[in-house]
């Protein structure tokens, strides 16, 4: 796939949701790897990511959630075990070891529930697991960070005899302190610890009584800190020993950094490993909050979005608990463009928005919230003209740069193109820049490629509606207050409710009349027209809807009493046959017990033997007959089975064809009214009432106030006689 541009990226808003998911991440690597996050190469990579990420956001609603993936960064580590001669210090040791053991955690946990997440543990066996370089640590490190007494025999030795020494020190200062307290020669403090070392503290006035070393004294010059010669022969020693332990620590810490200099590249792929596991938790966290799912990807070169959001707008109304209304919107190799017209403030540029936006999350590998039944389709390239691209540092106007970025669009579409563009040829004369992006529109179509617009301009609209893979949208308004529902309708050209917008925004009536007057009557009474077809298809959309729901209710209860009806059928079958079994069995036990009393009276084998025999002849004998006959009777059922079923449907088949019989005959026998001048009516399954001005030829125009429409007089209903 061909790179996407940083300004469709930017036009879409797309930096923002990036922004929104480092917010998400909790390493800083996975911040800064998530900032950089862009439409990935190919399809296969694009599918493996959204799959990850599915399966992250599944471990939230499952038993078995996926370890914690937080590390701190050892980049800084990383590159010091590049470089010879080189030692870490011991907080790198740490965070070397927790990211290793983190690691391993992960791969036990993903390869023992691989069956929940393939796609995940797939991803972990790209890198092997280490066990030596945190056993190498632990046997260096306890669990405070401290390095342990054992980590070498010299040091174990060491702080053996430094602990000694401390032991002197502690003995010798006390009988000094001892001795010099009973002469009165101390402060009431008594001691103090200066540089660490335990000194006496001794009035100034008694300093030469004491034998050993000044350290400090107090900000009053009243006390004399010292420490006593005992002691002071002890803390050299002392001395001696701390500089030979940190040595042997320094010794130690190059053996260590030395041995795991050799996992330098190991231990990048195990950070980039946990990084990738954070952005794909933020990822699902995020897909979580919006209700996000993956959709399927197809090779049909069809996008069927349905009930899907705007992501920004989505969260940003959930935080302030408003409703976001979705869109459903198909592309399509039989619908490849479509021109979305209507007034301005009802959503064109956020529809427009929202699908850029989503197919660039999904090949960013993003999931996008949408119905799950939702089907998208990827593409090279997509191509963006949104907003007022006025250019300062060119001194290029609005319509000069669009012309210009126009251009590019013509270089680069081809049937692998997806071109999203608002207010499509604005900026110009209407009728020299309409006809301009008339042409444009043509190209794009001529090469196959795929888009949706936004425009006022009726020419384009007539063009969609022309254009056999094209097609008309609006946005829906309510026309009797004029305010948008932001429900996108395929299939019409909307009305700009110029005049309507006018007259609620206060301008007043004389002015709109004078302005009706300046253009054709046709076009006022179009507009008024189109606004009022959009209220009627709405509410057939609805009603149709609202049939298909009943309709599929009605067949899931006639198949579920159907299923029923076999089950129970089946399980009489099953009593009947044990019934009869049992029966049998009883018959053939009285039979031998009378034959076992028999011979418990006379003794006689050959009675007994010859009556046994008898028995088993005649049930063998009726075993064969019975299973010729119940081949032939099972035979039979099955038929009657038939027969019944194939009666029911065509009896339910009569029953609907009778039905809708019935209803014709209703509607014809219905006697029409006779209309005249004056009388109130409105259309069929219509709510709009207006007046009969004329009446010829079976036909009436009807005056609603604002405008007129000439329809046949029986699409109409009579709702009040003229007096």
């Amino acid at each position: 796939m061909d790179k996407i541009h940083p300004k469709t990226l930017q036009d879409l808003e797309f930096p923002t949701v990036l922004k929104q998911l480092v917010g998400r991440c909790h390493t800083e690597l996975g911040k800064e790897q998530a900032l950089s996050i862009k439409p990935l190469p190919n399809k296969e990579e694009i599918i493996r990511v959204l799959g990850q990420t599915s399966e992250y956001l599944s471990s939230f609603t499952n038993d078995n959630r996926i370890p914690n993936h937080g590390f701190e960064v050892i980049s800084n580590e990383i590159k010091l075990l590049k470089i010879e001669n080189t030692t870490l210090e011991i907080s790198g040791f740490k965070k070397i070891g927790s990211i290793c053991n983190t690691v391993n955690e992960h791969k036990k946990f993903l390869k023992k529930f691989k069956e929940y997440y393939p796609l995940l543990f797939e991803f972990s066996e790209t890198i092997d697991a280490n066990t030596e370089i945190p056993t190498e640590i632990n046997k260096v490190l306890d669990k405070f960070g401290e390095i342990k007494d054992n980590a070498s025999s010299n040091l174990k030795s060491i702080r053996i005899q430094i602990n000694e020494v401390k032991g002197k020190i502690n003995q010798s200062f006390a009988s000094a302190l001892s001795s010099y307290q009973s002469s009165d020669y101390l402060d009431e403090i008594r001691e103090s610890v200066v540089e660490n070392r335990r000194v006496l503290a001794v009035k100034a006035m008694y300093r030469k009584k004491i034998k050993g070393m000044v350290m400090g004294t107090s900000k009053t010059g009243s006390i004399v800190y010292m420490e006593p010669e005992a002691s002071l022969r002890y803390s050299r020693e002392l001395n001696n020993l701390e500089f030979e332990e940190k040595e042997e620590i320094q010794k130690i810490l190059n053996q260590l950094t030395n041995t795991i200099r050799p996992y330098g590249y190991l231990l990048t792929k195990y950070q980039n490993f946990l990084a990738h596991m954070d952005i794909t938790a933020a990822k699902a966290k995020y897909a979580s909050e919006m209700n996000a799912v993956l959709p399927t990807i197809n090779d049909k070169k069809e996008m069927r979005l349905r009930d899907a959001y705007h992501p920004l707008l989505y969260l940003t109304n959930k935080y302030k608990k408003e409703k976001t209304y979705p869109q459903t919107i198909e592309l399509h190799p039989k619908n490849r463009i479509i021109v979305i017209s209507g007034p301005n403030a009802g959503g064109k540029s956020i529809t427009l928005k929202t699908i850029g936006l989503l197919q660039v999350m999904v090949q960013s590998g993003l999931l996008i919230p949408v119905h799950e039944r939702s089907s998208v389709c990827l593409f090279d390239k997509i191509l963006t003209d949104i907003g007022d691209n006025q250019s300062i540092e060119n001194h290029l106007s609005t319509y000069s740069y669009r012309l210009k970025n126009m251009n590019q669009f013509l270089r680069k579409c081809n049937n692998n193109t997806l071109f999203l563009i608002d207010e499509f040829g604005t900026g110009s004369d209407p009728e020299l820049g309409g006809a301009l992006a008339e042409t444009f529109l043509e190209v794009f179509y001529e090469r196959e490629s795929y888009g949706v617009i936004t425009t006022h301009y009726a020419n384009l609209k007539m063009l969609a509606n022309e254009l056999p893979h094209a097609t008309n949208a609006n946005m829906m308004f309510d026309n009797k207050t004029l305010e948008p529902t932001y429900q996108l309708i395929l299939g019409q050209a909307g009305s700009s409710f110029t005049f309507e917008v006018a007259q609620k925004n206060g301008i007043p009536y004389s002015l709109i009349n004078r302005a009706k007057k300046k253009i054709e009557r046709g076009k006022v009474r179009f507009d008024a027209t189109i606004a009022k077809l959009q209220k009627e298809r709405s509410k057939m959309v609805q009603t149709g809807d609202r049939l298909n729901e009943e309709e599929a209710k009605a067949r899931e209860e006639a198949k579920r009493l159907e299923e029923l009806n076999t089950k129970i059928k089946s399980k009489l079958e099953n009593y009947q046959e044990l019934y009869d079994h049992n029966q049998r069995m009883i018959y053939l036990g009285n039979k031998v017990n009378t034959a076992a009393e028999k011979y418990f009276q006379d003794k006689k084998k050959r009675p007994l033997v010859s009556e046994l025999l008898r028995l088993v002849e005649t049930e063998n004998s009726k075993r064969k007959k019975k299973s010729v006959q119940q081949t032939k009777i099972d035979r039979q059922k099955k038929v009657q089975v038939a027969q019944e079923l194939e009666q029911k449907i065509v009896k339910v088949r009569k029953e609907k064809i009778a039905k809708k019989k019935k209803a014709v005959i209703k509607e014809k026998n219905k006697p029409r009214p006779i209309f005249k001048v004056g009388d109130r009516v409105r259309i069929q399954d219509g709510k709009a009432v207006g007046s009969i001005d004329k009446l010829e030829k079976n036909k009436a125009i009807v005056n609603y106030g604002l405008f007129t429409t000439n329809v046949s007089v029986d699409q109409l209903d009579l709702v009040e006689r003229k007096n």
